[in-house]
């Protein structure tokens, strides 16, 4: 479904994907990055625990809901990938930090 540029100067980053360390463009964003390395699924419904993923890609949809570094519910297409980030898949509900 979707195709990346060639861009062959880009300077990549290394994130940890359910603990597997990745080397990705510094432009993706998670979703992205997770859609890259064969990760369709990266959370869980609360109620049937059926499998979603990126959906919108721009925000509107929360399908694409992760962890980043130990931080519940983050937007995976809005957020951008750092040098060493870390995403979990996201299983279930799980608490909205105050």
């Amino acid at each position: 479904m979707f195709k990346r540029l060639n861009r062959t100067n880009e300077p990549t980053v290394t994130i940890t994907i359910e603990d597997r360390q990745v080397e990705v463009p510094g432009s993706d964003s998670v979703a992205a990055a997770l859609l890259k390395t064969g990760i369709l699924a990266n959370r869980t419904t609360p109620v049937s625990g059926a499998e979603r993923g990126p959906y919108c890609m721009m925000g509107t949809c929360f399908e694409c809901l992760v962890e980043i570094d130990g931080v519940a519910n983050q937007q995976a297409c809005q957020t951008q990938v750092r040098q060493g980030m870390n995403v979990a898949v996201q299983k279930g509900l799980r608490d909205i930090e105050p």
